[in-house]
């Protein structure tokens, strides 16, 4: 397969490059912290070109699908990004003086990678990095969900849901309850990088995924009421972890005693830190739709998210 080639910088942009005034800007230094030739061969093989036409470098297109995530971009709105900002074209790659790929070539690259399920094997593989790094501590792992509404609008009278698969939950707010998905994770405990992301329908119960959220080499599992079952205490008891989740009444006990109550703040002060994870999702990444149809998509758009978030904590925690 003939592949285009980039990233012949010119004098002026090996200038620019260079930081002028010492500061290295979080893009440069996510660059310098990953070992992209092991995405590099993740990506090997992968198609993506026309009849007769070369195609774009497998790892340029990722690297914008990164951008895409880092910044909630739209896919015309990463196309006209790369065309105007030179710390984008740095990132993937691409000269002051190349083409760029446009919002139709990066829309079938990230449906390649969703056919190809590689999107989880991208996402362990920067993990093993961040392992390989010690930056993920393993003390404990923080499990929480948030809603994130669909783009597409929801069932109405005798209108049928644009997106079969989103689903209402939630609490109800304006008059209404969310119509989307639920984003799952378990966030490492210290360092605040995702370990495990999973997608649902909105009306899924946070307690159904999560042991899938369980990553199996920490020492304690932090998680609030809406986790919290015998079995699934009792089973992280077995397994030598301490289960911290917070208690909730039942039937039998309509009210918690007070040394559970107590127990019940000093859980919610600890794994309080998760939020951090989904206000920077949703106010600095702009993840507040789910833009493409269906769990599949959705699932790829979290696992991307969940990248690109440990790659901007990468670089902040990192001195």
């Amino acid at each position: 397969m003939a592949v285009k080639r980039t990233g012949q910088m010119s004098l002026v942009e090996a200038f620019v490059g260079g930081n002028i005034g010492g500061r290295v800007g979080t893009l440069d230094r996510i660059d310098r912290l990953v070992e992209w030739d092991r995405f590099e061969k993740l990506l090997a093989g992968l198609r993506h070109d026309g009849p007769g036409r070369p195609g774009w470098p497998a790892l340029a297109l990722y690297k914008a699908l990164l951008l895409q995530s880092l910044y909630g971009l739209s896919d015309r709105e990463l196309e006209e990004a790369l065309a105007d900002r030179l710390s984008f074209r740095r990132f993937c790659g691409l000269g002051l003086a190349e083409s760029i790929p446009d919002h139709t070539v990066l829309s079938r690259f990230r449906n390649l990678l969703i056919a190809n399920g590689l999107l989880e094997k991208l996402f362990a593989e920067l993990n093993q990095q961040l392992e390989k790094a010690g930056v993920i501590l393993k003390r404990g792992t923080m499990l929480d969900a948030t809603l994130i509404e669909a783009s597409s609008a929801p069932p109405s009278g005798d209108r049928a849901a644009h997106d079969p698969d989103a689903a209402f939950g939630g609490a109800r707010k304006k008059g209404r309850f969310t119509f989307g998905y639920k984003a799952h994770v378990g966030v490492d405990e210290g360092s605040g990088l995702i370990r495990r992301a999973i997608a649902t329908p909105a009306n899924v119960n946070d307690t159904v995924p999560a042991d899938g959220l369980i990553c199996g080499d920490e020492t304690a599992v932090w998680a609030d009421a809406a986790y919290d079952t015998h079995a699934r205490r009792a089973r992280l008891k077995a397994q030598g972890k301490k289960a911290r989740i917070a208690r909730r009444p039942n039937k039998h006990h309509p009210e918690l005693p007070p040394r559970l109550k107590r127990y019940n703040r000093l859980i919610a002060r600890r794994r309080a830190a998760v939020e951090t994870t989904f206000a920077t999702w949703k106010n600095r990444m702009r993840l507040t739709h789910i833009r493409y149809i269906g769990l599949i998509k959705a699932q790829a758009q979290v696992t991307l998210a969940a990248i690109a978030f440990n790659l901007r904590r990468w670089a902040a925690i990192t001195p």
